[in-house]
């Protein structure tokens, strides 16, 4: 499986998701478009980056999820569309802030 994976994903998500697949993990930290929709076809539950900070936002881990947002645009060159960043912060309650 991991050979298959290989030949389609980098070796970091093709790891990943084999990994996880392995341990029958409960989720699996994945963000890119092709990762997800293949670890999907193996059954795997997923979380991305954005739904791991609004999580952390609502439970008071993270004062403000607008700053980390725009340093990750920014410094990590992150993409986020401007429809999805304003639905993050509307999620994270942030729209008008």
């Amino acid at each position: 499986m991991l050979n298959t994976l290989a030949q389609m994903l980098d070796p970091g998500e093709s790891e990943a998701i084999a990994l996880a697949i392995e341990i029958d993990a409960e989720r699996l930290l994945i963000d890119e478009r092709l990762g997800r929709d293949i670890a999907t076809n193996y059954g795997l539950k997923l979380r991305g980056l954005l739904g791991l900070l609004i999580n952390a936002k609502q439970q008071g881990m993270i004062p403000m999820l607008r700053p980390i947002l725009d340093r990750l645009i920014k410094q990590a060159g992150f993409r986020v569309s401007p429809t999805l960043y304003a639905r993050i912060l509307q999620e994270a309650g942030e729209e008008n802030s």
